[in-house]
C-alpha cells in the first residue's frame, strides 16, 4: 500500500512504470496481503514467533529469488523505513546482493538511539519492560483491542498528540496531502508480530544494530551460542555495491544524527558507488507520501539507476 497511496503521477511504483521498469511489491509477512503460512494459522502463537531477524534471513532473499528465478534479471531494491533495516542486515549478511544491481534506502533505519518521536520512544521504553503490558500477545494488530489499549494508555502522556498519529510517529512532514494521509491511515499500520516490536525497541535501547536479544545470557547461548547475540556488521556490505540512500532533516525516526552513525559504517564505500541526498524539509513519511517526494528524491533516485 506504501508505495501507491498517491496519484499515479506521485507513487513510486507508478513512476517507476511509467519510467519502463518492471515493478515487483512485496508485503511483510504478518501483514493481510501476507498472512498465510504453509503449516501455521495465524490465530496460533507460533506463527508470530518472529522478528526482522528472519525477515533478513529468510523472507527478503526468498522475494529476491523469486523475482530474479522470474525475469532472469538483477533487481534493483528500494526500501523505506523497516525496509531499509531488513536490506542492510541482509546485505551485511551477503544474502541478495549477488541478484541486485544497486539499493535505494529512503528513511534508512538501522541505528535507533537518538529517535525523537514521543510516541516512539515510550512505545520502546514498554517493549523493553518486560513487556508486561501485551503479556501473552503475540500478534501486535494496531487496529486490534489489546494493543488499542497499550496504545491509548501511551498517548495518556499530555506531551504526545494521538490525534496527529502521523506527526507523532515521523516527525513534522512538510509535503503530504490530507487525503493521502487520511487513507494510509485507514490501511495502515499493519499487523506484525509482537516479537517484532520488542526487537526494534532493544535496537533502540541498546544502540547497536543485533540480533534479537532473548534477555539472559543462558538463553542467548541457546540460540546464537554466545551470551549476547551476534551484531551485524554493516562494514561488511561490499563496498562496490551500488546504494542511493535519501534522507531527511525533519525526520523524527530515521534521525540524521542515526543516519550518520550508518553513513561512517559506508565510509570505505567506493565514492561512485554511494550517492547520498539530504532533504532538509523532509520527515520520515515524505519519502513515500510527499507530493514534492518526485520530483525531489525518486527523479534523482531515476538517474541513479540508470547509472547502474
Amino acid at each position: 500500500m506504501s508505495w501507491v497511496v498517491n496519484s499515479p503521477s506521485e507513487s513510486l511504483a507508478f513512476v517507476l512504470a511509467d519510467n519502463g521498469f518492471d515493478v515487483w511489491i512485496a508485503n511483510a509477512r504478518g501483514t493481510r496481503f501476507s498472512s498465510k503460512h504453509s503449516s501455521l494459522d495465524p490465530t496460533r502463537p507460533e506463527y508470530w514467533n518472529w522478528s526482522w531477524d528472519e525477515l533478513a534471513a529468510y523472507d527478503l532473499p526468498a522475494t529476491v529469488d523469486f523475482v530474479h528465478g522470474q525475469t532472469g534479471q538483477k533487481l534493483h531494491y528500494v526500501g523505506h523505513s523497516m525496509g531499509t533495516l531488513v536490506a542492510l542486515a541482509s546485505f551485511s549478511q551477503n544474502k541478495v546482493v549477488d541478484k541486485l544491481r544497486s539499493a535505494a534506502l529512503l528513511s534508512p533505519v538501522a541505528y535507533l538511539s537518538h529517535m525523537t518521536t514521543l510516541l516512539g520512544m515510550l512505545a520502546a521504553k514498554a517493549f523493553v519492560g518486560e513487556m508486561t503490558t501485551l503479556a501473552g500477545i503475540a500478534e501486535f494488530n494496531p487496529k486490534g483491542r489489546d494493543v488499542a489499549e497499550f496504545l491509548k494508555a501511551l498517548c495518556s502522556d499530555p506531551a504526545v498528540d494521538c490525534y496527529d498519529l502521523i506527526t507523532s510517529i515521523t516527525g513534522k512532514n512538510c509535503c503530504l496531502n490530507a487525503s493521502t494521509v487520511g487513507f494510509f491511515l485507514k490501511n495502515e499500520p499493519q499487523p506484525t508480530a509482537t516479537k517484532n516490536m520488542v526487537h526494534l525497541a532493544q535496537t533502540v535501547r541498546d544502540g547497536v544494530l543485533s540480533k534479537y536479544d532473548y534477555g539472559t545470557p543462558h538463553f542467548n547461548m541457546a540460540h546464537y551460542g554466545q551470551p549476547r547475540p551476534p551484531v551485524y556488521n554493516l562494514t561488511a556490505i561490499p563496498n562496490d555495491f551500488p546504494i542511493f540512500l535519501s534522507y531527511g532533516g525533519q525526520d523524527a525516526l530515521a534521525d540524521p544524527h542515526d543516519v550518520g552513525t550508518l553513513l561512517d559504517d559506508l565510509k570505505l564505500h567506493n565514492l561512485d558507488k554511494l550517492t547520498i541526498q539530504f532533504v532538509k524539509d523532509f520527515a520520515h513519511a515524505d519519502f513515500i507520501m510527499g507530493i514534492t517526494a518526485k520530483d525531489i528524491v525518486y527523479n534523482a533516485m531515476l538517474a541513479f539507476f540508470k547509472r547502474q
